[in-house]
This record gives structure tokens, C-alpha cells and sequence, in this order.
């Protein structure tokens, strides 16, 4: 599992033939800072000869809340160990529980009939509020149905889709369900535990252990319709992952001072106003469910490695408190 603790990043320069390259890359480890910036200087190094031998390389590593295709791992907070397992906290202030070998798989339910406005046919609108304008020879008038008419239409399929909502969202989780029961009829000798999220359910397997780069965890999560790149980031990580507290803004927590956008390793100026933040989050949160444990499906066998990961997920999560989810 690739959940490093320690974190460094190296800065190399090179000035040749007026042209200078700057070259950043970083560097993890689970025992010290100075491993980790030794792992780091070497990627420099080796970063800065390859562009200096012609090879076209990024000059520093862009990281997204899924982490890099590069081999890096994601940077997120260590927040907690608990035995092979990891509490983390991501990029927008959630707590997220880091598995090596328990398989977990996500599955959102969005519902596909939401009415959506063409580009070409508010294009139309306002190219028919400016041929009305020229005809008139009024610019109020052409501005006002070439803002108007698509404000009015936008309004009424905003008003329609908010009215619509609630049943599609309904019968989306409804399919999703049948599903995942079809995927366990399947599969007899899995045990699944299935818990509700915001945008859908979460399965927790039970019965055995996976390793996220190997077959029968890649296909059962294909075959389970999770998210794609929740795979990928899986195998690169080599790890499962659950977001275990609630996002920020489904709790409507609006502080004055917002998340700092800077990455882990924070900036020292940065701590205070993060923890800060953090502070109000924990608080917050204890009045929020990240998910709801709805039923069991499959057999009832149990690896006990499974059974430690349940155990702090369930309590993390506060899956079976009854309070609302976010």
C-alpha cells in the first residue's frame, strides 16, 4: 500500500545555452524526512538528465484529488493507523479509510433524465433576440429576448429538474440495488455488506481478501459498475478506499475561512488557518453519517482481516447511528 507518512520535494536547476530548466519532483517514505528527500533528489536527478537528453518530460508532478499516473502516490495527511490500515485526510478536508487487501467498490446511482439545454439552441435564442433588435431598430428590445428567453428557459428546466429530482434519484438507487443483488445471486460464496451513500451504496466484501492490481478485484468491480477511475486509483495506490466522514458542503459548513487549496505537505503559513478549519469540520461532522449499513447479502463467511476493516469503518462512518448522511 502506498500511503507514505513522510514527504520531501527537490527543486533542480540547469542553465544551458541561455535556457534555464527547472525541475521539481518529489519523494515519500514511511521511515524518515531524510529518506524521503533522498528518494526525491534522485527523481530530480534523473528527471533533469532525461530532459537534458532530449526526452520530453513535465517539469514538476500535477497532482489531482485521484493522484498521478506517474507512480506517485497520493499526498494526503496521515491521520490514523489502525494495525495495515490508514485514515487519511484528502484534498477537500474529508476523512478517507485506506485498505491494502479489503475490498470496497462504490457504485453511484445518477439519474440520466435530467433536462439539459442545448448550446445551439440557446445560440438560436440569442441570435433571434439580435435579428428582432435590428428589425425593431431597438437595442432594449433585442437584449432584452436575447438575455431574457434563455434566462426564462434555463429557470423552467432548472424549476422542472429540481421537481423531478427526488423520483428519478428514487428509481436510480432502485437499479442500482437490483444490481448489486443480481451481482451477489451471481456470486453465492461472496459476502457483501451494502451500505447507502449520498450518490448511491458502497459494498464492503467480507468473505475474502483482494489485492487491487489482480483479476478477481479489477473484474468484480467492473462487473459491480464502480467508478472507473475509483479502480484506477486503487491500482495505483494498491489499496481500497472509503470515504469515511461526511463531505463539507452537504453538512453546509460554510466557515470565514475557507480550505487553504495548497497540497500536503502544507505550507507552514497555511497550518493554522487549515487547522482551523479542521476543527470546525471534526465538530461538524459528529452530526453527519457518511453512509448507512442497509443489509447483508451472500454467505455469511467472514475473513477476520475483513472483520478489523468493518469494524473501523463502521465506527468512522457512524454507519449504523441513524443520523443524516453527507
Amino acid at each position: 500500500m502506498l500511503i507514505p507518512y513522510y514527504w520531501a520535494e527537490a527543486r533542480l536547476q540547469n542553465k544551458s545555452h541561455g535556457k534555464q530548466i527547472t525541475v521539481r519532483r518529489w519523494g515519500w517514505s514511511d521511515a524518515s524526512q531524510a529518506e524521503a528527500q533522498a528518494l526525491a533528489d534522485q527523481r530530480a536527478q534523473d528527471a533533469l538528465h532525461r530532459i537534458l537528453s532530449g526526452e520530453s518530460l513535465p517539469r514538476r508532478e500535477i497532482k489531482d484529488s485521484y493522484g498521478t499516473q506517474e507512480g506517485v502516490p497520493i499526498r494526503e495527511e496521515v491521520v490514523s493507523r489502525h494495525g495495515e490500515n490508514v485514515i487519511t485526510r484528502n484534498s477537500y478536508g474529508s476523512l478517507c479509510l485506506n485498505a491494502p487487501r479489503v475490498l470496497f467498490a462504490d457504485i453511484d446511482a445518477q439519474w440520466p433524465d435530467a433536462l439539459r439545454i442545448p448550446s445551439l439552441a440557446l445560440l438560436l435564442l440569442v441570435f433571434t433576440g439580435i435579428l428582432v433588435g435590428l428589425w425593431q431598430r431597438s437595442i432594449l428590445i433585442g437584449a432584452g429576448i436575447a438575455i431574457g428567453l434563455p434566462w426564462l428557459w434555463s429557470g423552467l428546466n432548472g424549476w422542472i429538474n429540481r421537481a423531478r429530482r427526488p423520483k428519478a434519484e428514487k428509481i436510480a438507487k432502485q437499479q442500482r440495488l437490483e444490481a448489486i443483488r443480481a451481482f451477489s445471486a451471481a456470486h453465492p460464496h461472496w459476502h457483501l455488506r451494502v451500505y447507502e451513500t449520498p450518490a448511491g451504496y458502497r459494498l464492503l466484501a467480507m468473505h475474502d481478501v483482494f489485492a487491487p492490481t489482480d483479476a478477481p478485484a479489477r473484474e468484480a468491480l467492473a462487473a459491480l459498475n464502480s467508478d472507473r477511475r475509483f479502480a484506477t486509483l486503487c491500482a495505483l495506490q494498491q489499496c481500497f478506499r472509503a470515504r469515511v466522514s461526511p463531505k463539507y458542503w452537504r453538512m453546509g459548513y460554510k466557515p470565514k475561512e475557507s480550505l487553504p487549496k495548497s497540497k500536503w505537505p502544507f505550507p507552514p503559513e497555511h497550518l493554522p488557518r487549515r487547522q482551523r478549519w479542521v476543527e470546525g469540520y471534526d465538530r461538524l461532522a459528529r452530526n453527519y453519517a457518511a453512509c448507512h449499513f442497509i443489509e447483508r447479502l451472500g454467505s455469511s463467511t467472514t475473513h477476520p482481516e475483513a472483520e478489523r476493516v468493518r469494524a473501523v469503518h463502521d465506527q468512522f462512518c457512524q454507519a449504523e447511528s441513524g443520523l443524516p448522511l453527507a
